[in-house]
């Protein structure tokens, strides 16, 4: 295959704007006498004049935050960005499709001179002579705030594809700590979550591999299309989810769609479903064999078996493993920046389709099979990268990163890659970072962390324990982070640290808005000093704000111009503000770590009648309260909520309203107010 532009090749390229972008549409034509196969294409690469100076830039990309070496180029996949740390400005280039290629980016730096290098990876891409074919849509911009590049990047992907993401679910993997459970167990969980947990945001329960049929070599046993009755759930997975859907809870199930066992007798008549190399089925460490999803009776199999798990046995919510199984390549695990693996050593029988075009089909199999209202989450971009940008528009989360554990090292992977690719979250879908961890064994200074983490961010709330055995401070933990937000969130650091200190949560639903600062420090062993302008964070100049302290539950002195603060190995502050603006404002609440950005639906000051009036979500049962600052000259004098009881209590300026309220909903409350000076 020829790995670079040949003369036979004419590429031709027309510009367009796209937003904020400049859009390049590559085309290329076979001008030669005889049919070319190309495994990729390197495109003309472009420098980089928008920086006075390159000592100092970042790049930002698939790998994270890194700098710019000189000499050997730098990969990342799907996107890259250059930037200034400080001042954020930076250049964004990214793949805006991935229909037939996957698409890569390579940052050179030839002395004083920095070159993007994008280039297109199609496993196979067969060209017969004269034949045109459009290529991806690549994106070109510059930013002030390469964050909101970033962000722009992410609606132009959901744009093109359409994508309108259905509510996000909070989930319950067995995996973390009981492989697949088995019926009693899972049962007795599922029970205890839809009592204890579904209140507050709770909704799936999803069992993981362990349960299918098959015989288990190189990675798990791939007969999706039963269940083992030796196995951990006798009964089937048909009566599993019916328990769960008894319940009131959606029953989840893993498995790997895009993979078999060519020496599993179950196999033994589908030898045609295989990609090959050499004549033989062509296998992959861990995921075994590789399907061939150019084959029509291949994807009839896909599509069979995705209808039988949601439609026969009743699974809403399925998590799709081993996706770099289904372009038939290497596993490259743990993948961020680019890493040769080979794209198209194996051979699909179908010439006219790339290996991206055939993942792409056989995720929109498993779509066909499974129906519109199945949540798909992928499993996982870093077993192969290339699964990143080929499963835009296809999938409703995507696992991006590794396994983590309940240990700090590993508890850190989810904030690491989830931060990374933040601007993807709740635009082209929901980022899953992996489980959060309350369990006993955790000290309670981490589960906090990583569960304020994920609260704040507002990505896929994952858990897994049973419950039961869960201490009661444990359980009120796991409870603060139920349901995720629907609001703006975006690190402050993202081009400062690799892993990002400083999360800002906008909630722009009232008025004043409402902000919520996470500080964290993840380092295991040092102290970490933050001295940071509210600016910078993202707070709008020149107001003072009230302050409330989440964790260590207590108002602070009002913030002006700066935060500074020390924190210990691991920990973290959660600090709620609202801005002074010469009347009573809802600072904070109870209910979750973002403090009324899933429960304060409304508030609202009538001067005259010196009256605060707001709706909140509660759960019956629970104390709610609003915590709430006054400026000098008001007393909070009294208070009243539409059912239950309502009792205030003060300190100064400081106002605490707690409600006790029998029922579950959206309740109306009043705080009242006398002028005392």
């Amino acid at each position: 295959m020829d790995d670079a532009p040949s003369p036979k090749i004419i590429l031709e390229v027309s510009e367009d704007t796209l937003g904020p972008f400049l859009a390049r549409k590559p085309v290329i034509r076979n001008a030669g006498d005889q049919p070319i196969s190309l495994r990729r294409y390197p495109l003309p690469r472009i420098e980089l004049h928008r920086f006075d100076s390159l000592d100092g830039l970042r790049a930002f990309g698939t790998f994270g935050l890194a700098e710019i070496p000189e000499g050997e180029p730098l990969g990342s996949y799907a996107h890259v960005a250059v930037v200034e740390p400080r001042s954020r400005r930076g250049t964004i280039c990214a793949w805006l499709t991935h229909e037939r290629a996957s698409g890569v980016f390579f940052l050179r730096r030839e002395r004083d001179r920095l070159f993007v290098e994008p280039r297109l990876d199609f496993g196979h891409l067969h060209l017969e002579p004269g034949q045109s074919v459009a290529l991806e849509t690549m994106l070109i911009g510059h930013f002030d705030d390469a964050r909101l590049g970033l962000e722009a990047y992410a609606d132009a992907v959901a744009e093109h594809f359409g994508i309108c993401l259905p509510e996000q679910p909070t989930v319950y993997c067995s995996w973390y700590h009981a492989g697949a459970s088995d019926q009693e167990r899972l049962a007795r969980n599922a029970q205890f979550a839809a009592e204890h947990l579904e209140p507050y945001g709770f909704s799936v329960v999803q069992i993981d591999d362990g349960w299918q049929a098959g015989i288990k070599t190189n990675g798990p046993k791939k007969n999706f299309t039963t269940h083992d009755p030796h196995g951990p759930y006798p009964d089937g997975m048909k009566r599993a989810a019916e328990h769960i859907r008894s319940l009131g809870l959606v029953p989840g199930l893993w498995f790997m769609p895009f993979a078999g066992n060519a020496a599993d007798p179950f196999f033994a008549d589908k030898g045609h479903f295989f990609a090959t190399k050499d004549g033989e089925p062509f296998e992959v460490r861990w995921g075994g064999t590789c399907f061939d999803l150019t084959r029509p009776e291949t994807l009839d199999y896909v599509r069979t078996l995705a209808e039988r798990i949601c439609g026969q046995w009743g699974f809403g919510y399925i998590k799709i493993d081993g996706l770099w199984t289904g372009m038939a390549a290497r596993l490259l695990y743990v993948c961020s920046g680019y890493e040769e693996d080979e794209l198209g050593e194996s051979r699909l029988a179908d010439e006219a389709k790339t290996h991206i075009e055939a993942y792409r089909d056989g995720l929109k199999a498993v779509r066909d099979g499974a129906g519109p209202e199945t949540f798909i989450l992928g499993c996982t971009a870093a077993q192969n990268m290339r699964t990143l940008g080929a499963s835009f528009g296809l999938v409703d989360a995507m696992r991006v990163g590794p396994d983590n554990g309940p240990n700090w090292e590993a508890m850190k992977r989810g904030p690491r890659s989830g931060s990374n690719l933040y601007f993807l979250h709740r635009r082209v879908w929901f980022n899953d970072p992996d489980p959060i961890y309350v369990r006993p064994s955790v000290p309670l200074d981490q589960a906090r962390a990583l569960a304020s983490w994920v609260a704040l961010s507002g990505q896929l709330n994952a858990s897994a324990y049973d419950y039961a055995d869960l201490p009661p401070q444990r359980l009120d933990l796991l409870r603060r982070t139920m349901p995720a937000h629907s609001c703006t969130a975006r690190p402050a650091d993202l081009f400062e640290r690799e892993i990002p200190a400083i999360w800002l949560l906008t909630d722009d639903r009232l008025d004043p808005p409402h902000f919520v600062i996470g500080l964290f420090n993840w380092d295991g062993e040092a102290e970490l000093s933050i001295a940071e302008s509210l600016a910078h964070i993202g707070l709008p100049d020149g107001r003072a704000w009230f302050a409330f302290d989440f964790w260590a539950d207590r108002f602070l002195e009002p913030l002006t111009e700066t935060l500074e603060t020390r924190l210990g190995p691991a920990p973290c502050r959660i600090l709620s503000l609202r801005p002074d603006v010469g009347r009573p404002v809802v600072v904070s609440t109870n209910r979750h770590i973002t403090q009324g950005a899933v429960d304060l639906v409304e508030e609202t000051w009538d001067r005259q009648a010196g009256m605060l009036t707001g709706v909140s979500r509660v759960v019956a049962g629970e104390p709610y309260e609003l915590r709430v600052a006054a400026p000098p000259g008001l007393e909070a004098r009294g208070a009243e909520v539409e059912v239950g009881q309502a009792t205030v209590s003060t300190r100064g300026a400081s106002v605490r309203l707690r409600l006790d309220v029998p029922r579950s909903g959206e309740v109306r409350w009043q705080l009242f107010f006398e002028l005392t000076g």
